[in-house]
């Protein structure tokens, strides 16, 4: 990571966001974002919101939420937000990520944490009341991470494997999935 890449602690800040309302659109979340920013009188950089989500996409603690996972509160039926892995080319999950009305929901990796004057986002975003399927939300991150894995292995990125491996095990802790084959690849890959 670079030395002017979002912190640790932003990563579970975004994810401490999100976790107030179950999940939200990339969208929503920038905007959360600026309203965050507009209150503690600072500046709003569209760019590094962007790459602040964008990694903590890519380290897990944000993840794409598939549709069938995605409810208002109360309501049987799965709301019609895009799925990021049906999107655009259709190359592989995870794509499209980076679309405003992709749906992000807390990952296995996150340690979610409020930002100062969080507690007031319910409040000043017009969002309804979410819930969140685990049981879709975690076969789909289970998906991802295999998918990410072998793109891993394929491109040869050590420093990537190495990450993941890590994931497998917080996806474990996080939901009743196992992912010791995803880990047994990965861990045979980097002997």
């Amino acid at each position: 990571m670079s030395a002017d890449a979002p912190s640790v602690a932003a990563r579970d800040d975004l994810a401490g966001i999100v976790d107030l309302f179950d999940w939200l659109t990339r969208a929503e979340l920038s905007r959360a974002l600026s309203e965050l920013a507009f209150k503690q009188r600072t500046e709003v950089d569209e760019d590094a919101i962007a790459a602040a989500i964008d990694i903590a996409v890519t380290e897990y603690a944000l993840v794409p939420a598939p549709p069938t996972a995605l409810f208002e509160a109360g309501s049987s039926e799965p709301t019609g937000v895009i799925d990021p892995a049906s999107a655009g080319d259709g190359a592989g999950a995870g794509d499209n990520t980076d679309r405003g009305d992709v749906a992000l929901a807390v990952g296995p990796a996150a340690f979610p944490s409020l930002p100062a004057d969080a507690e007031d986002l319910p409040h000043i975003l017009d969002v309804p009341e979410r819930d969140v399927d685990r049981e879709s939300l975690s076969a789909a991150v289970l998906d991802r991470l295999s998918a990410d894995a072998v793109a891993a292995i394929n491109d040869r990125e050590t420093e990537r494997l190495e990450t993941l491996a890590d994931v497998t095990y917080d996806l474990e802790a996080w939901a009743p999935v196992d992912a010791g084959e995803i880990r047994e690849r990965i861990v045979a890959e980097l002997d």
